[in-house]
């Protein structure tokens, strides 16, 4: 995966936008209000590519016991999100997979009325 398709990707998701809250370099993608995502541009630069992303404890253990490139995440929850190494050995497919996960956990966790008002958007 590229950082155009990741970015893009992330985007096409009902109610997501973009920030910079933490610096120029730490691209961070919400839902409500809520982080989902978030990847160092100059990690994609470098040819290093990582993203973070939310997890199901029960299936963040499944994934890290499973993936080499799938760790505790960096600067994060240990518990609750999953650093994820996108050139390695985790396939296109999955990380959309885990990208899925990880806005669907935040936008569960928003209230009735910020879910129905998302869900009325246009993309």
């Amino acid at each position: 995966m590229n950082l155009e398709t990741y970015y893009e990707y992330c985007l096409s998701k009902k109610g997501v936008t973009e920030h910079f809250p933490f610096d120029e370099d730490t691209l961070v993608f919400k839902v409500g209000g809520k982080m989902f995502a978030l990847s160092s541009l100059s990690q994609w630069e470098k040819g290093e590519p990582s993203v973070n992303l939310k997890c199901d404890p029960d299936k963040a253990e499944e994934l890290r016991a499973q993936y080499d490139d799938i760790k505790p995440g960096f600067h994060m929850s240990k518990i609750h999100w999953n650093t994820v190494n996108i050139i390695k050995d985790v396939s296109d497919s999955v990380v959309k997979g885990l990208i899925d996960h990880s806005y669907e956990l935040v936008f569960k966790s928003l209230t009735k009325k910020l879910q129905t008002e998302i869900i009325e958007l246009e993309n």
